[in-house]
């Protein structure tokens, strides 16, 4: 049998249909920010775990409704919203507070949202996860399980680009710190220290003309 590939995911629903009860992959990636009852999130919140915008989620949902409605999304409206603000949301001022309808998703209808989202480098890795499960539950008859080596490679090349990328950028960072240090902060102590003797002098100056104020009324130091 044939290694499945990303695009099979987002193409097949059946293939979809075999690892959607893996909602553990998505813990591996990032977390999963819930709504108080902790079963359920929000469009936004899907977006913000997804990193893309509620429109990129709210089209996904257009297109797949049926498949995401069986995954366990459903829309609260009337009284069952009212039930569940009243329950969950208005105890907590920072959550959105509905007026009309609320969707919601349960873990399963996320991943799945995850499968079928395509510009997000979230969703991929969600996606790689969810292969590299597929891969390992089919044994073929001679025993060993088929390797998916190719998108766990492409995984941990993109973990290696992303660490480098930060390094690289603490690193431009610390050398821009050293170049102002270098160029303007340390030319300007030098100065302090060479006309520190100058200033000192001034202010025995100031000194001395205050002692001798006493000589005379009306008398003003000279400041210069």
């Amino acid at each position: 049998m044939m290694n499945a590939h990303e695009s099979d995911l987002l193409a097949s629903r059946e293939l979809r249909g075999r690892v959607l009860d893996r909602v553990d992959v998505l813990d591996k990636v990032k977390t999963l920010r819930l709504l108080p009852d902790g079963l359920h999130v929000t469009t936004r919140m899907v977006a913000e775990f997804y990193e893309v915008d509620r429109e990129a989620v709210k089209k996904v949902v257009i297109r797949h409704r049926g498949e995401l409605v069986e995954s366990g999304l459903r829309v609260l409206e009337g009284l069952e919203l009212q039930r569940f603000k009243r329950d969950n949301l208005s105890p907590n001022p920072g959550l959105p507070q509905p007026r009309r309808s609320l969707t919601l998703y349960p873990r399963r209808a996320v991943l799945n949202v995850g499968m079928l989202l395509r510009d997000s480098v979230v969703a991929r890795q969600v996606r790689s996860y969810l292969l590299d499960t597929e891969a390992v539950a089919r044994v073929p008859a001679g025993g060993e399980p088929v390797d998916n080596f190719p998108l766990r490679a492409l995984h941990e090349l993109e973990r290696y680009v992303e660490r480098v990328v930060d390094e690289r950028m603490v690193a431009v960072a610390e050398e821009s710190v050293r170049q102002v240090i270098a160029t303007a902060v340390t030319p300007l102590l030098n100065h302090l220290v060479e006309t520190s003797g100058e200033h000192r002098q001034r202010l025995h100056e100031i000194r001395d003309d205050l002692r001798r104020s006493r000589l005379g009324r009306g008398w003003r130091p000279d400041l210069g």
